[in-house]
């Protein structure tokens, strides 16, 4: 008699201990059918070409999540070959081993690929046009992907907060016990996004073994500023802190920003053919337990 065991979807998810790799972790558990294996970046490096090489030689993976990043905004203006290292040249290792292995890709990108000269939601048809190195080396990662793939998903995603890691939800929520009243910049808009809400869209792609492959863009619902955005945790979790809204003039920082990114949601919906698209205050609300 032969084997009656039906074979599992193997997928591999990259940089596995961020904020999204943590929140993947959280949706696998509810999704015992799939064969999940999580790689931190002491596990897997992807800038060593080598380390993907063996990995993919010994695993035959069906789909790849790269959630592995340099996310150091700042950090990137000086450290530009670090930057491009794991943004740029290291996504382009994984492209060539998924290419080669026949492994569905799932890459995650930033909106800060725009420069948020923009007054209307940026589509997947818009020109990129990055303002930091950060925005540019996540820009040459996606470019990586479609040169080199067909099969592939790249999801552009925005201002992502969780439970997990460092973020400005709990950035927030630290200043707020420590001070009565805070400076926000009140001049660049967008949308919050959960990672819990993302990690669910990307099972979704799996799930529905979706073929539509391409560019993506997915942030929850609604455009904000940051101003707004503090405003609205401290009210959900009851704090008195004061918020003062300022411009971005007044809040240096090394990386300029866009002053809009928020990211069009309607093609990701139409894929999806369910709404998994939340409004931001719905997802901080449910959310917002730190």
């Amino acid at each position: 008699m032969g084997d009656s065991k039906i074979q599992k979807l193997k997928i591999l998810i990259t940089g596995s201990n961020g904020q999204l790799g943590r929140s993947l972790q959280d949706v696998a558990e509810k999704n015992p059918t799939y064969d999940f294996h999580f790689k931190t970046s002491k596990e897997l490096d992807i800038t060593r070409k080598e380390q993907i090489d063996s990995l993919f030689s010994k695993e035959k993976f069906d789909y790849c999540i790269n959630c592995a990043a340099y996310t150091a905004v700042d950090k990137a203006e000086s450290d530009q070959v670090s930057a491009y290292k794991v943004n740029a040249e290291a996504v382009k290792y994984v492209a060539e081993v998924c290419k080669a292995q026949n492994t569905i890709l799932i890459h995650i990108s930033t909106d800060f690929v725009f420069d948020g000269s923009k007054a209307t939601p940026y589509n997947e048809e818009d020109d990129p046009n990055p303002i930091n190195v950060y925005g540019a080396s996540k820009l040459k990662g996606e470019q990586y992907v479609q040169d080199t793939l067909e099969q592939y998903f790249i999801i552009r995603t925005s201002w992502v907060y969780s439970t997990y890691g460092h973020n400005f939800v709990k950035t927030m929520l630290r200043l707020g016990t420590e001070r009565d009243e805070l400076s926000v910049v009140d001049d660049q808009l967008g949308s919050p996004t959960y990672a819990g809400d993302l990690a669910e869209v990307i099972l979704e792609i799996i799930n529905s073994k979706a073929t539509n492959f391409g560019l993506y863009h997915y942030t929850n619902e609604g455009t904000i500023s940051w101003y707004e955005f503090a405003k609205a945790i401290f009210e959900l979790k009851g704090m008195k802190v004061k918020v003062t809204p300022i411009p971005s003039a007044s809040y240096s920082t090394k990386a300029k920003r866009p002053h809009y990114s928020y990211l069009d949601n309607t093609k990701i919906r139409d894929i999806l053919g369910k709404n998994l698209i939340y409004d931001w205050k719905f997802s901080l609300s449910k959310t917002c337990t730190y």
